[in-house]
């Protein structure tokens, strides 16, 4: 038998996790080796969503058109207010062509979840079961298997549904050697069911179309955020209210200001729009950091202002500004089609040749 032979025989289960600080990730990890305890078991663990964790940041993500080339599926997420994660529950909502089209109908599943207080955490993996039924997938749970073997001094986040760890408890190492006990356990029956059924369910292949992240989009480009730029007096980066986020950049890079002075006396248009591209960047780094590193949460740009420090005859305000604006367009594509107005200023604040002013819609 040759090595791929080997592999399409083995029973191939995917880990798929959001994890914030990496207590999701390390049940994963044990999740993972309860199945691959069976030699005929392979696991591959991957995020819903990019990390710039230095835990995960490494780890491949997956797209919702691979989910039907698995004999099974481990879902883990953080438990967020009785209920799975933000990013768990985007992914999710992805796979409405996969449900239409029943192409994860009999595929078994499971659950696990990293709990704060370990308050809502039957609530949240009941959510997760949930989700999962309407797709018709077979939910595996985990009973009360391995509970006589716990350290039942030490508080756990052991479930019926699935193991879940308490990541908030001092002074305890988490997850607790018990937890990573229940999830290799539980990783270990799942690869058995899974085994099980293999062949018994059509792996349907459905083209699902996503948007590209945000992230992956700004690598495929070269574009590098600048570090957000400092207040320089009593005011924040940006202000949000509601979901609108507000700011206000100039262009400083390093502490200094790029290109200064006014256009047609210290610099040219070729400098004001470099220093404009820079300013535009510095308001996208702000918004990066208003977004938690979640640029995917932009619903869109709503408006740019641009002002520029220009000689009173000057007119061609609006070619200076598409810098700023094609650089929206090119990060957020449609989302960053945005309102816009420009002007000219006798001078600016810090002796920038430009300042953008920007509102941006993000999601709660």
């Amino acid at each position: 038998m040759n090595t791929m032979e080997a592999q399409n025989k083995k029973t191939n289960i995917l880990v798929l996790i959001h994890s914030d600080n990496g207590g999701t990730y390390e049940l994963a990890q044990e999740i993972a080796k309860g199945i691959e305890s069976d030699p005929n078991s392979k696991a591959v663990i991957k995020l819903v969503k990019e990390s710039t964790n230095s835990k995960l940041k490494d780890l491949p993500v997956a797209t919702v058109d691979e989910l039907t080339s698995y004999d099974g599926i481990a879902f883990g997420s953080p438990v967020y207010f009785g209920n799975i994660s933000t990013a768990m529950s985007e992914f999710l909502s992805k796979t409405v062509n996969l449900w239409s089209n029943h192409a994860l109908e009999g595929m078994p599943a499971t659950v696990f979840m990293s709990a704060g207080s370990g308050a809502g955490k039957e609530l949240a993996l009941q959510s997760f079961w949930n989700s999962l039924a309407v797709h018709g997938m077979v939910l595996v749970p985990n009973g009360i298997r391995g509970d006589e073997k716990i350290d039942k001094k030490v508080p756990q986040g052991n479930s019926v549904l699935g193991t879940t760890s308490l990541a908030s408890l001092k002074d305890v190492k988490r997850p607790t050697e018990s937890e990573r006990y229940l999830a290799a356990l539980q990783g270990k029956n799942f690869a058995k069911v899974a085994s099980a059924l293999k062949g018994t369910f059509s792996k349907k292949e459905i083209s699902v179309k996503e948007e590209p992240s945000i992230n992956t989009i700004l690598k495929s480009k070269n574009i590098v955020l600048p570090q957000v730029p400092k207040p320089a007096g009593n005011y924040q980066p940006y202000v949000r209210t509601g979901n609108l986020v507000f700011i206000n950049q100039v262009a400083l890079k390093d502490g200094k200001i790029l290109n200064p002075g006014k256009l047609g006396v210290n610099v040219d248009e070729n400098q004001v729009k470099e220093a404009t591209e820079l300013t535009m960047l510095n308001v996208i780094s702000v918004l990066n950091e208003a977004v938690d590193g979640d640029l995917n949460r932009v619903k869109r740009c709503v408006q740019l202002t641009g002002i520029f420090n220009t000689k009173d005859d000057y007119t061609k305000h609006a070619d200076l500004m598409n810098i700023a604006s094609n650089l929206t367009v090119e990060i957020f594509g449609e989302k960053g089609k945005h309102a816009r107005a420009t002007f000219g200023a006798s001078s600016i604040p810090v002796n920038s040749s430009v300042e953008i002013q920007a509102v941006f819609e993000v999601e709660q």
